[in-house]
């Protein structure tokens, strides 16, 4: 048994070597052993900071989420013009996820595997997002004439779904279409304006 006191530091140095590592294999390629040789350290002493590569993922996976959640609360509850909102929705997820693309298959799963758990757990941390002053914000502008009649939620799930579905399939693009790291990414900052773009051009009156 490894008898050493831990320390911040090292659970850094642990946990910025994960990210790495989880960036370029993803969450079911990585391995514990690669995680140890990318910090350094043995691996008895990555398993003493943390049992296990699920759950060195899902402290990684928190921090995230906790840059994302709160925003996009704001984005969702604050006064902003709903174009804005659609444009900054877009714009914090996509940035989040480029640094995080192996988020969406973790969330997924979890929430396959135990909804309720997960998102009781997301909740009491730091709120999961809230989209109910959102979609009442669509219906008044329906309402008003400034946007097509569209079912809000419908509108929501769009938004997500254009977002989220080329860290999904980002395998697949990067194999049939020959696209590289950097290819991806510069292809994803693109997105960042063409997803609100796309959605706004087809619902604006």
């Amino acid at each position: 048994m490894v008898n050493i006191k831990k320390d911040q530091s090292a659970e850094e140095k642990i946990i910025a070597a994960a990210r790495k590592v989880f960036l370029s294999k993803g969450l079911a390629g990585a391995r514990m052993q690669d995680i140890a040789d990318e910090a350094g350290i043995n691996k008895a002493l990555l398993h003493y900071y943390f049992r296990s590569k699920d759950k060195l993922f899902e402290m990684i996976f928190m921090e995230a989420a906790q840059k994302l959640f709160p925003k996009i609360n704001f984005i969702f509850e604050s006064n902003m013009p709903l174009f804005d909102k659609i444009e900054h929705f877009a714009d914090e997820y996509i940035s989040v996820m480029v640094e995080n693309p192996y988020l969406p298959s973790f969330v997924l799963n979890e929430i396959n595997r135990e909804p309720v758990a997960f998102f009781k757990k997301l909740n009491e941390k730091f709120g999961f997002p809230d989209p109910a002053l959102f979609l009442k914000q669509i219906e008044r502008e329906i309402k008003k004439g400034t946007i097509k009649r569209i079912n809000p939620l419908q509108l929501l799930m769009n938004m997500l779904s254009m977002c989220i579905f080329p860290f999904m399939a980002k395998p697949m693009f990067q194999l049939r279409m020959g696209l590289g790291e950097t290819q991806f990414r510069d292809f994803m900052e693109q997105r960042k304006k063409e997803v609100p773009k796309f959605i706004i051009d087809s619902i604006r009156r």
